[in-house]
C-alpha cells in the first residue's frame, strides 16, 4: 500500500479534542493518572535514575521550561523528554498493547509533555496529541508484526515509540500534516531499541524508550523549523516497514483509522513487571487464595506461556531461575512467580525484599516454563497464562485468558487511585498527592499543562 506516512501524518495533523469520543478521553486521562504515578516513584526509587540525571547535568541540560514529576527541578525540553520517557519504563509498570506487545505510554507521554509544556499548551490539547501518538504507534507495531520484531531483536516500544513521540509533539507544535509526515521521515534515522538488555539486566530497555520520547520531539522541532525528512518513512523500499520486519502487513497501519480506537485495547499494569508474566501470577493469586497454598506446599510449578512470551521470560530457564538484579527480575517468569506466590501479590517494593532473598530463590528454582497450546492460540489477542502447582496434597490448575488490567478485565477506578496513592505517597503529601490527581483526571478543564505539571514536584519544606 502506498501513502501511508502522508495518511497517518494527516491523521495526527487534522485529530481534533472534540473529534475523540467521551470513553477515549477518560482513558487518556486514566492513562496519564497512571504514567505520571509511575515516573515520580521512578526518579527516587529505579537504580539507573541517579546516573542518568547525573549524564543530563553534564550535558547542560539541568536547567529550562519542563518538568520531570518528582523532582525539584526543571530541565531543557530534550532533557525532560529523555529523563521522563526513561522514568516511565524503569518500574516497568506502564501499560501495554496486547496485539503490538508495546507500550504506549512511556515514549508518547513525555515527547508531548515536553512539547506541551514549552508552548504552554491546554490539557485538551495534550489529550488529543497523546492520542494520535497512541494510535500511530501501536497500528506501526501492529502492522510490523511484534514476534517478527522481536526475533529480529528490536523492542517495538522504542522502534514504534519515536514516531508516535514525533506525532504527538509535532502536533502540538501546531504543525500540518506536511510537517508531521517530514518529522517521521527524520524519526526514520532514529528508530531504535535492542532487546540485548535481556542477556544481562542492562539499563537500555529503561533509556531506549527515554530515546524514543527524546528523539521525536527533536525530529519535530527540526521538521518545524523547515528540516526535510522522508516522504516514505512507511512504506518506502527502505523504509521502516521492509528495514525492520520481514513479513509486514501495512495495510494494518491505517485499518480503521479515526474510527477504531487501539487506545481502548491498553491495558494497565497491577504488578511491575513484564506483561507476559500477567496472567500467570493472576492464576498463581488465585490458587493460592482459594486453597490456601504456601511456598513451602508447592513440589513444582508449572508455568504455560505463548511462544512469544516464553522467549522473553522463561528462556533460558537456569538465568531465569537466579536473577540477579532487578532487571532480570522483571523479566523472570520463575522469580515473579515465587514472589506472587509468597506475598500473594507483587508490588515494586518486592523487588528489594526479594532479590537474593534464599528462599524466593528455592522457590523459583521449582517453577518452569514452557510453551502452551492454549496460551498461544489466545496471543496476539491476549497475553494468557497457564499455571500447574504440584504439591504432595494434589495438583491444582488454573486457565488465565485474560489477565487484570485487560480492558476485559480493567482495573476500577478505585484500583488506579490505589496504584496511583502507593506510588507517590513516599514522595508526594496527599493533600498535594490528591490536587494532582484531580488535575489530571480533569484534564479537559486545565488552561495550562505546565501548572498540571507543576503539582507533580517535589517541594522543600
Amino acid at each position: 500500500m502506498t501513502g501511508i506516512t502522508q495518511r497517518l501524518a494527516t491523521f495526527a495533523a487534522d485529530l481534533r479534542y472534540q473529534d475523540l469520543p467521551a470513553e477515549v478521553v477518560e482513558r487518556t486521562k486514566r492513562l496519564l493518572l497512571d504514567i505520571t504515578g509511575i515516573m515520580i516513584r521512578a526518579r527516587h526509587d529505579a537504580e539507573s535514575s541517579p546516573s542518568l540525571v547525573a549524564a543530563v547535568e553534564r550535558l547542560g541540560l539541568a536547567s529550562g521550561p519542563c518538568s520531570v514529576p518528582g523532582d525539584r527541578r526543571t530541565y531543557a525540553p530534550t532533557a525532560a523528554a529523555l529523563i521522563n520517557g526513561t522514568l516511565a519504563h524503569s518500574l516497568d509498570f506502564d501499560d501495554t498493547h496486547a496485539q503490538s506487545s508495546l507500550h504506549s505510554s512511556a515514549p508518547i507521554v513525555p515527547a508531548a509533555l515536553a512539547a506541551a509544556e514549552m508552548g504552554n499548551a491546554s490539557g485538551k490539547d495534550l489529550i488529543a496529541a497523546v492520542v494520535a501518538g497512541y494510535e500511530i504507534q501501536i497500528r506501526l507495531g501492529l502492522a510490523l508484526d511484534p514476534s517478527d520484531h522481536y526475533d529480529r531483536g528490536f523492542h517495538p516500544t522504542a522502534t514504534c515509540g519515536v514516531f508516535g513521540a514525533a506525532a504527538a509533539a509535532g502536533k502540538l507544535m501546531g504543525m500540518d500534516a506536511d510537517g508531521i509526515q517530514n518529522a517521521f521521515g527524520i524519526a526514520l534515522s532514529q528508530a531504535a531499541g535492542s532487546m540485548q538488555f535481556l542477556a544481562d539486566g542492562a539499563w537500555t530497555k529503561r533509556s531506549h524508550v527515554g530515546q524514543a520520547a527524546q528523539n521525536g520531539l527533536i525530529c519535530a522541532a527540526m521538521a518545524a523549523e523547515g528540516f526535510r525528512g522522508v516522504r516514505e518513512a512507511f512504506e518506502g523500499r527502505a523504509g521502516f516497514f521492509a528495514a525492520y520486519a520481514p513479513n509486514p502487513d501495512p495495510d494494518k497501519a491505517v485499518a480503521g483509522l479515526g474510527r477504531t480506537w487501539e487506545t481502548l485495547r491498553l491495558a494497565v499494569k497491577p504488578y511491575p513487571s513484564c506483561r507476559y508474566s500477567h496472567a500467570a501470577m493472576d492464576g498463581l493469586i488465585a490458587l493460592k487464595r482459594a486453597h490456601g497454598t504456601q511456598a513451602e506446599d508447592v513440589e513444582e510449578i508449572e508455568i504455560g506461556l505463548p511462544e512469544t512470551g516464553w522467549k522473553i521470560i522463561g528462556d533460558p530457564e537456569a538465568d531465569k531461575r537466579n536473577p540477579k538484579s532487578v532487571v532480570e527480575g522483571q523479566f523472570s517468569m520463575p522469580f515473579c512467580a515465587a514472589v506472587a506466590l509468597r506475598e500473594g501479590g507483587m508490588a515494586w517494593d518486592d523487588y528489594a525484599k526479594h532479590i537474593g532473598d534464599e528462599d524466593t530463590l528455592a522457590l523459583s528454582r521449582r517453577v518452569r516454563t514452557v510453551v502452551d497450546a492454549r496460551a498461544e492460540a489466545e496471543f496476539p489477542e491476549n497475553m494468557s497464562g497457564t499455571v500447574r502447582i504440584r504439591t504432595a496434597k494434589g495438583d491444582l490448575e488454573t486457565f488465565v485468558a485474560v489477565p487484570k488490567g485487560e480492558p476485559a478485565n480493567f482495573l476500577t477506578d478505585e484500583e488506579f487511585r490505589t496504584k496511583f496513592d502507593g506510588l507517590c505517597r513516599p514522595y508526594l503529601g496527599g493533600d498535594r498527592r490528591d490536587r494532582l490527581a484531580e488535575a489530571l483526571l480533569s484534564l479537559e478543564r486545565a488552561n495550562s499543562v505546565h501548572a498540571v505539571m507543576a503539582l507533580s514536584q517535589i517541594r522543600d519544606g
